[in-house]
């Protein structure tokens, strides 16, 4: 039986080639030509001035958080669904993380209930685009104007979504990107911040490489980490980089057959991913809701599919019901979609057939064939 993953990176031969120049030229640590040019481009790309490339996603948010001054005492507010590295990136600050329910209609962070959670000790608001699909940037931006706080977008899932037309990583004061190798684009670990602020830039620079002073060799102004991307990650990256709207329609194509595919489920049995007027999504996971009148749960259809030799994933947990972060708050719609969430098979690498197998797999659990 063949085995269809969630998800697997595509690497090409142009791929190759650039590893091979960095391998030749000596240059596999963090120096490098690749680095800056894949900092370069991709900042170009999503619209911004500056690229700071990162070891990982995670090293990302941190980075962010530190460069614009988030401390001990401060306070973050997050969405509780999404994957915990948003939340862990705010404790290693020594920063708390405070967490808004999710929008019930595209799952991102609810805009709605952000206000409230603001105290005098928020310093930041970190919106994610999740499973590909873009925040309501604006109200959200209007709130942090409101009371001063800086914006920051974990994009890790939504390389080249768009917002009102503007890619995402952009509509911030810094935007966060994984590379990780079951992302639209990976450079298999590796990640991205992008700004407009020459100063945050600087400032991630430095504490990127021990927070070593950039125009000073081996002066060390503050305490920093060892956050660096390598040259071979970097030559990877920009060969994806060049094909990346290439990897989006294809995704978006991913999409739009599974929904042909499935029309026939109704709203008691299926919720389909949306995709707002104001937004381009890219739809990293092809993410549905297992509703009530499906015959079976949520979990016992993934057993299924697994049977059947295809992976399927839950969504996220929410990060407030996990023993890192537990409270006993209340965020109704977060919980729904953590218990009713599925993510099929969304890779590059997908055939027709494939998708097709999937979806027979789910009528068959579902009793409709």
């Amino acid at each position: 039986m063949t085995f269809i993953p969630i998800s697997q990176p595509l690497i090409g031969e142009d791929e190759l080639r650039n590893v091979l120049e960095a391998v030749k030229s000596g240059w596999i640590s963090s120096k490098g030509r690749f680095i800056e040019e894949f900092e370069r481009q991709f900042a170009k790309y999503c619209g911004v001035r500056y690229g700071v490339a990162t070891m990982n996603g995670t090293a990302a948010l941190h980075l962010a958080l530190e460069a614009i001054g988030v401390k001990e005492g401060d306070e973050v507010i997050v969405p509780t669904l999404t994957f915990i590295a948003t939340a862990n990136a705010v404790t290693y600050t020594g920063a708390k993380p405070v967490f808004v329910d999710s929008h019930p209609d595209y799952w991102c962070i609810n805009p709605k209930k952000i206000e409230e959670k603001v105290t005098s000790k928020t310093k930041a608001i970190i919106g994610v685009h999740l499973y590909g699909h873009p925040c309501d940037m604006d109200p959200i931006s209007e709130v942090a104007e409101s009371y001063d706080l800086s914006v920051i977008e974990d994009a890790a899932e939504a390389h080249g979504a768009e917002y009102r037309s503007k890619k995402v990583g952009s509509l911030s004061d810094i935007g966060c990107f994984s590379f990780y190798g079951n992302k639209i684009m990976t450079t298999g670990e590796g990640g991205m911040c992008l700004t407009s602020n020459f100063e945050f830039a600087e400032r991630m620079r430095s504490l990127r490489d021990h927070g070593m002073d950039q125009s000073k060799k081996y002066w060390h102004n503050v305490i920093g980490f060892n956050y660096r991307m390598t040259n071979l990650q970097a030559a990877i990256g920009l060969a994806q980089l060049a094909k990346l709207d290439q990897f989006i329609e294809t995704k978006r194509y991913i999409y739009k057959l599974y929904n042909t595919l499935l029309e026939d489920f109704d709203e008691s049995q299926l919720i389909f991913p949306r995709e707002e007027s104001w937004a381009r999504s890219v739809f990293w996971m092809y993410s549905v809701l297992i509703e009530d009148c499906f015959s079976i749960n949520r979990d016992e259809l993934i057993t299924k599919l697994y049977g059947n030799g295809i992976e399927a994933r839950p969504f996220f947990y929410p990060i407030h019901t996990m023993p890192p972060y537990e409270t006993n708050e209340n965020h109704p719609i977060a919980q729904r979609l953590s218990a009713k969430g599925l993510n099929l098979p969304s890779g590059l690498n997908l055939t027709d057939d494939e998708i097709q197998h999937v979806v027979s797999c789910i009528r068959k659990a579902a009793r409709k064939d």
